[in-house]
């Protein structure tokens, strides 16, 4: 029996042994299965802290130097092996003033490993680097995945995506342990759902959070195609304009480059990043650096990857302004407006302009409306706000819609030509507002978005009417935008000015 009794107890006593083997190894693969660990570690940086750590003190030594004056929000950065584009990299990070703190970080990344539709954020675990941990913000991804079918938590698109990792060293190095992640990778090819997204994240662009966006741009033409084409799609980034991307990533394949795969292979993350930062005024976009991989002594010239540091900065103190034009610009533009309504409304034809005639000051990027009365009444308007243009090509091309196009009147008739009169309004950019109490009647015109409805008023119409704030509100909400008296406020407000001349 004794014997039987410790033959049983050794049993028992391996069985708990094994268990705990078990437990231990359960554990381990749960922990894997939680936190996100390196995937390209080894490969395009190296494994190695003390050996990583002294690459990046190395790289943010050869960027460029600090020379933002704002508070940057944004970073968009590329995401190749350090030997090719660290030094890219490290410019961008190096924007970041070294003594601001940040409680989030946006890390957008497109894929690059699988398709799925809208994006996914990491939710169950935190991110693992040879450097340590990075702690993700499970309150936000979690809050995000709950409100919006386009976000998802699948984690297969993160475990061998490289876009997002490859950054975390820098964030580290930059930042220290004070931030937390918010780790999205977009697998969306829809322009429309990356609208979405950004509609989604917008509320999270402040101060306080810094966006990076990851992205690698040309991918293998000749070094002096890539370098052309790259300044093409730097310059269509920096106009802040998510319509203007569209058209030179388009207009970029139409040109038959040699081996050129893409010119942006990050464009839906990017794309986000425009669709939140158009219609604020007090954003400045700066290229900080450009190099490809024909300039690294690993690459060739025959084909490379293009790679840019942008920086995205908040200028906050920095009110609206009006565009400040010369009475000689003035008269320039009327000349343009009439000259155009007269030949669209007579035969059709637009009027060729030659731009390199034309004063630096039209040449400039700017929105604009048309406006026309006919008898002191109103006879057609149509402007639009983004400055995509330089400013005399969108006043003709106002001046021919607002003569032809305004849903509210008839086409202009060729008798009534000598009876309309041309109004100019050129548009400062919009600002964000938080209260209507900053609205000033008479000086700003307002911008009411909520969902797809949008509608504005010119500053000039406060004044022509005479409303109270109350009046220029509801009226733009019911009767510009279709949401009702009071939708402007639940709705996003935003302000502008306007430099008005006409040819009276």
């Amino acid at each position: 029996m004794d014997l039987e009794g410790n033959v049983m107890k050794k049993i028992i006593h391996i069985l708990f042994c094994f268990a705990i083997v078990l437990s231990a190894q359960e554990c381990r693969t749960q922990k894997l299965q939680t936190d996100r660990y390196p995937a390209v570690a080894g490969q395009f940086y190296p494994a190695a802290a003390n050996e990583l750590a002294s690459t990046l003190d190395d790289l943010f030594k050869k960027a460029a130097p600090r020379k933002i004056q704002g508070d940057v929000i944004a970073l968009i950065v590329p995401h190749a092996g350090y030997v090719f584009s660290g030094s890219v990299a490290a410019s961008g990070f190096n924007q970041l003033d070294p003594v601001k703190k940040y409680e989030n970080v946006f890390l957008l990344g497109s894929s690059h490993r699988i398709a799925f539709e809208g994006a996914s954020v990491y939710a169950s675990g935190d991110f693992i680097t040879p450097l340590g941990t990075v702690k993700v913000n499970k309150s936000i991804t979690a809050d995000l995945v709950h409100k919006y079918n386009f976000f998802s938590d699948r984690t297969d698109a993160h475990m061998q995506e490289h876009s997002l990792e490859v950054q975390l060293p820098f964030l580290q190095n930059k930042l220290g342990a004070g931030f937390q992640l918010v780790p999205i990778v977009i697998g969306t090819q829809s322009p429309e759902v990356c609208k979405k997204i950004a509609d989604a994240l917008r509320p999270y662009l402040q101060s306080k959070n810094l966006f990076v966006i990851s992205t690698d741009f040309s991918h293998y033409p000749p070094y002096d195609d890539a370098v052309k084409v790259d300044k093409a799609t730097a310059d269509a980034i920096i106009s802040n304009s998510p319509e203007e991307l569209l058209r030179i990533l388009g207009k970029n394949e139409e040109r038959n480059i040699p081996n050129l795969a893409t010119s942006l292979c990050g464009w839906t993350s990017v794309l986000t990043l425009l669709n939140m930062t158009q219609y604020a005024s007090d954003v400045s976009m700066d290229i900080i650096r450009y190099m490809n991989s024909g300039d690294s002594e690993h690459g060739e010239k025959l084909r490379v990857v293009g790679y840019y540091a942008i920086a995205v900065s908040s200028q906050r103190e920095k009110s609206t302004t009006s565009y400040e034009l010369r009475a000689e610009d003035k008269k320039e533009l009327l000349a343009i407006a009439r000259k155009t309504v007269n030949m669209y409304v007579r035969e059709r034809k637009i009027p060729e302009i030659d731009s390199t005639k034309l004063l630096k000051s039209l040449r400039r990027h700017a929105g604009a409306f048309v406006t026309l009365h006919k008898g002191g009444d109103l006879r057609g308007c149509i402007g639009r706000f983004d400055a995509t243009e330089p400013l005399f090509a969108v006043v003709q091309k106002m001046a021919v819609a607002a003569s032809t196009e305004d849903y509210r009147f008839p086409p202009v008739t060729s008798k009534e030509i000598n009876d309309i009169e041309i109004e100019i309004s050129v548009l400062s950019p919009m600002m964000r507002i938080t209260s209507p109490d900053e609205i000033e009647l008479g000086k700003h015109g307002i911008y009411i978005r909520k969902g797809n409805r949008s509608g504005t008023f010119l500053p000039q119409v406060a004044t022509e009417t005479g409303w109270t704030k109350e009046e220029f509100l509801g009226h733009c909400a019911q009767d510009k935008a279709g949401i009702g008296w009071d939708g402007w406020k639940e709705a996003e407000l935003y302000i502008y000015e306007a430099y008005v001349f006409g040819e009276k």
